[in-house]
């Protein structure tokens, strides 16, 4: 899941930085060209996609109740 999230985040951030770029006309070719309200939605999208790839990728905190186990079990939970 990790992954494919990290994969959708790159994606939505590469496509909201080349509609933010046709927006404010640096990328011609493109019916969006010279539009500003695409370099608004590829500015939201590129936020949107670094989010995504922040909340994949953050180390998770597992918090196990007193006697559950050792260090080993919880490094163990830790990787996973």
């Amino acid at each position: 899941m990790k992954i494919a999230l990290t994969v959708v985040g790159i994606m939505l951030t590469l496509m909201g930085v080349t509609w933010f770029f046709q927006g404010i006309n640096l990328l011609p070719g493109s019916f969006m060209t010279g539009q500003i309200q695409w370099a608004y939605y590829g500015g939201l999208a590129a936020l949107a996609g670094v989010g995504t790839i922040v909340a994949a990728n953050r180390r998770r905190r597992i918090v196990l109740p007193p006697g559950s186990g050792n260090a080993t079990d919880v490094r163990r939970a830790e990787r996973r």
